[in-house]
Parts: structure tokens; C-alpha cells; sequence
């Protein structure tokens, strides 16, 4: 009888944006629990991989741009040639860009959309048939508090994460009885490189802590027990839900 409904040992997990920030902290849990972890970014980040290894499971760093959709497929190949068959995949790759909404320019909110969403959507096409063809399969893909409120000079980042949440369920609707979950993680106000601009805001940083019940903002740990459990047997019975890692700021 198996009694660690959260072991991964023996999974195949790939992670877009792994090499920094929550994602760089998501690829580093989920090999805890066992996985091995392709690390998707921009550039080639070998220290990354030894920071995974370092939990015995195999690691590949995999250079790549997810804006670039049309060679997605290619992508995948890459992958599954270096890891083998993929059993999780966790969409955390994101971006972001502040403007007031009169003055959005049309080639940022196009940017967003494109990254945020459509190559969210894609990845999760690519990645989910072969998962469906075997009838097993997790995807994780990164929603936000901007999923349920629409935030203050983000249009495009709210209306983005809005859709991955939204597709997320749709995606979950069908591929449920054919034993693939696809659920999302919302993560909270996070001291990350995105959110550089708020922490520095005096008066909005104020603000925001005053309204977190845990009194702090997050980091990339937080985001590690959420993504273990999504990933792994513990959630077989959970679809198309957004867990809120926030530290309690939607409950306020």
C-alpha cells in the first residue's frame, strides 16, 4: 500500500521560467518530492541544474523562448528526447508590464497576452495529448490575484491571468475522465523581481501589508508545497481550482 501520496519519485516534470524567482523555487520542490525537472527559460542555466540534482533526480536546462509558439513542437521533442515521457507540467513563465490603461501601448498588451496566455495555451496543448493518450497527467498553470481582481495599471497582466484561469477549467471540463489534471496556482503579493516596482512604492507596499493577514509578503517557498500537492496523487480528485497561495489576502 502506498503511503506518500506526495512522492514524485520517478516523474518527469518540466517548468517554464524555472531559473529564477517562484519557478526557480517550484523546479527545486518538486524535485524534493523526487521528480526530475526540465528547467525552461531564456538563457541556459547550468546552476540551476545542480542545485536539482542535488536531490538525486536528473535535471536539463532547455534555452527557449515560449513567445515563439509556432516551434512549441519542437520544443516538446527537445524535451522528451533529453527527459523522457513528461508526467507534470507546471506553466510559471510570465511577464509584465505597468502603464495606465489610456496609455497602454497596443505592442505591450499584445506581448503579454502572447506570453501570459497563448503560449500557456499551447503548452498545455502540446504537453496534454500524449498525456491523454495515457490517460495520466498533471498541469499546473500559474494564475494570479489579478484572476480575480483586476489590479491598478495591469490591464493586459489581469486580463491574461483571467484567461488561464478560464481556460484552465474549460481544459479540466474535458480532460477530467480522461485522467488529466489541470488545475492553477494564484500566488499573492511575492517579493520577486516582477513585483520590484510595488515593494519600492512606499505608500502601495504600506498598503499592501497592511491588507495581508500573514503580515509579510511571499517568496518562492511558499509556492512549493501548492505545487507538489497539484502535481502529485494527493489531487487526483481536484480539477480545474485555483489555490490562492496569498497568505490570506483574498479571505480579507
Amino acid at each position: 500500500m502506498k503511503t506518500n501520496l506526495f512522492s514524485l519519485v520517478g516523474k518527469n516534470a518540466v517548468v517554464t521560467g524555472g531559473n529564477r524567482g517562484l519557478g526557480k523555487e517550484i523546479a527545486i520542490g518538486l524535485a524534493s518530492a523526487g521528480a526530475n525537472v526540465a528547467v525552461i527559460s531564456r538563457t541556459e542555466c547550468p546552476e540551476i541544474v545542480k542545485e536539482i540534482e542535488v536531490y538525486g533526480v536528473k535535471s536539463v536546462s532547455i534555452p527557449f523562448d515560449i513567445s515563439n509558439i509556432a516551434e512549441h513542437q519542437q520544443l516538446f521533442e527537445q524535451v522528451t528526447s533529453r527527459l523522457g515521457e513528461i508526467d507534470i507540467l507546471v506553466n510559471n513563465a510570465g511577464v509584465q508590464k505597468r502603464h495606465p490603461a489610456v496609455e497602454f501601448p497596443q505592442e505591450d498588451w499584445e506581448f503579454v497576452m502572447n506570453v501570459n496566455a497563448n503560449a500557456v495555451f499551447s503548452l498545455c496543448k502540446i504537453f496534454g495529448k500524449p498525456m491523454l493518450a495515457r490517460s495520466s497527467g498533471k498541469i499546473i498553470n500559474m494564475a494570479s490575484l489579478l484572476s480575480f481582481q483586476g489590479g491598478l495599471t495591469v490591464p493586459a497582466y489581469a486580463a491574461s491571468k483571467g484567461a488561464v484561469m478560464q481556460f484552465t477549467k474549460s481544459l479540466a471540463n474535458e480532460w477530467a475522465s480522461k485522467g488529466v489534471n489541470v488545475n492553477c496556482i494564484a500566488p499573492g503579493y511575492m517579493a520577486t523581481d516582477m513585483n520590484e516596482a510595488l515593494m519600492n512604492d512606499v505608500v502601495r507596499s504600506r498598503q499592501i501589508m497592511e491588507r495581508i493577514p500573514a503580515n509579510r509578503w511571499g517568496n518562492g517557498k511558499d509556492m512549493q508545497g501548492a505545487a507538489i500537492f497539484l502535481a502529485s496523487e494527493a489531487s487526483n480528485y481536484i480539477h480545474g481550482f485555483t489555490i490562492a497561495v496569498d497568505g490570506g489576502w483574498l479571505g480579507r
